[in-house]
């Protein structure tokens, strides 16, 4: 049961994204039918990542809901996953503790304990216990009859929210740029915001015209949308810019 860490893949995003993007944006403005922008795309690419990144500075983004990116994940925690399913407008399948018995669960560890030995190997320690336990539950559960799945659901109960999972996401790009305001600001929890700031990685280098500009929402805004009490002190608060204009 090793400590894990962070792993991001790409597994697949929408086929001729920018075109795709492009056609869209193309038909709330125009007289002609999107199968035929969509066909002629192309032939100026330059001209068309240009237009794309102009619609998304001004804030027309349901044109970005037409493609779509899916990641492979693991070595996340159950702390995190917990907080990733809120972003409700994408989809996930994730490795399940019911159908997948944690043998010998891996597990990841806060970057404070990591810097404190004492603590790093309280906890490490904490996490074999707990497996010790997970393996006793199972053990009494299959003295009374119960094994496989059901004696899994029910000894899933001991595993602690820093047990290791595995999952698969998938975001428009919509979602991802808002997923990436929230996620990728400093004050974001330090697991989620890692994993935000791959995924962004990821996104910038195969659709640059959509995402060179996105993350945290103090990037776009030019100020942090947070009072001063909670500001990460990058940008000066929105009421500092009022007061000094």
């Amino acid at each position: 049961m090793p400590q894990v860490r962070l792993d991001v893949c790409l597994l697949e995003m929408s086929q001729n994204a920018v075109a795709l993007i492009y056609a869209a944006c193309r038909q709330c403005y125009s007289e002609k039918f999107a199968g035929d922008i969509y066909s002629e795309a192309g032939i100026n690419p330059e001209k068309e990542e240009e237009f794309i990144r102009k619609v998304v500075s001004s804030g027309h983004e349901s044109p970005l809901e037409h493609v779509k990116f899916t990641f492979a994940v693991q070595g996340v925690s159950r702390a995190l996953t917990h907080q990733l399913v809120r972003h409700r407008v994408a989809s996930y399948s994730q490795q399940s503790q019911r159908y997948v018995k944690e043998k010998q669960f891996d597990y990841i560890i806060p970057p404070s304990f990591e810097r404190n030995p004492e603590s790093k190997k309280e906890f490490e320690k904490m996490m074999q216990e707990i497996q010790v336990g997970y393996d006793k539950m199972l053990g009494y559960l299959s003295q009374a009859g119960i094994t496989g799945e059901a004696a899994n659901q029910d000894a899933r109960f001991v595993l602690p929210q820093a047990a290791e999972t595995k999952i698969v996401i998938t975001m428009n790009c919509r979602e991802l740029m808002h997923f990436f305001k929230h996620r990728c600001c400093a004050r974001a929890q330090w697991e989620i915001r890692q994993l935000s700031m791959k995924m962004l990685d990821i996104c910038k280098e195969k659709l640059p015209s959509v995402f060179m500009g996105a993350g945290a929402k103090c990037e776009s805004l030019g100020y942090c949308p947070e009072t001063e009490k909670f500001s990460c002190g990058r940008y000066l608060v929105k009421e500092k810019i009022i007061k000094t204009k």
